[in-house]
């Protein structure tokens, strides 16, 4: 069983990918930190991030390992990987490795922004989570702060919607909710209230498999 989940950033969906992981003992990967890693390794190098050629270099090259990095999770790579992903030759070194992750025998969930239109456009479910970008901004400030990097709201809020518009309006792959994705709204829900919804979508559509015979 895939889960496929998309959305926006700071919309709840990578927190809800790991819980819905760790409930049914699926394989999670957070595939927006592929991009943080190419964008950090292009940073590392002293490479500009306008350089396609480089970028495009760096997302074959990537090593897994590389996730585990604490830097990822900082907001300037955020806003970093947010300015590669556009490029098509990133995504298509980095899709191979994103569908090889969703082959195993059991399954697995992913989150991103394409993965119920391109990634995994087969998945069982396909999850699009969103929220106000006024209350993403509040929570991605909140997070921020619990590690310590100090911003203001009115600087993420900016990020955000610059992010929407370019995630929405990329050439390839834009940020879209799948034709059969199931729409959740997150601005009124908390993380259990989101996890309970998600679960029941999954658990319904595992419901209908099992009836199908798959």
């Amino acid at each position: 069983m895939v889960i496929a989940i998309d959305g926006p950033a700071a919309s709840g969906k990578g927190t809800l990918a790991k819980r819905l992981a760790d409930h049914y003992g699926l394989p999670h990967l957070d595939t927006g930190l592929l991009y943080r890693a190419v964008a950090m390794a292009m940073l590392d190098a002293g490479l500009s991030l306008e350089d396609e050629a480089a970028a495009a270099r760096a997302a074959a090259s990537l090593i897994a390992d590389k996730l585990a990095d604490p830097r990822l999770r900082e907001r300037a790579m955020g806003e970093a990987a947010s300015r590669i992903s556009a490029v098509p030759a990133v995504r298509a070194a980095l899709l191979a490795l994103q569908q090889r992750f969703a082959e195993t025998a059991v399954g697995a969930v992913l989150d991103g922004r394409d993965i119920g239109t391109v990634v995994c456009p087969q998945a069982r479910v396909k999850l699009f989570i969103t929220a106000s970008a006024s209350e993403r901004a509040r929570r991605r400030h909140r997070e921020l702060a619990l590690r310590g990097e100090e911003t203001t709201l009115s600087a993420i809020l900016a990020d955000i919607e610059a992010r929407d518009a370019r995630d929405a309006t990329r050439a390839t792959a834009p940020l879209k909710a799948a034709a059969d994705a199931v729409i959740l709204d997150t601005t009124e829900l908390d993380a259990d209230e989101a996890f309970e919804a998600a679960k029941r979508v999954v658990d319904g559509a595992r419901t209908r498999g099992i009836a199908a015979g798959r």
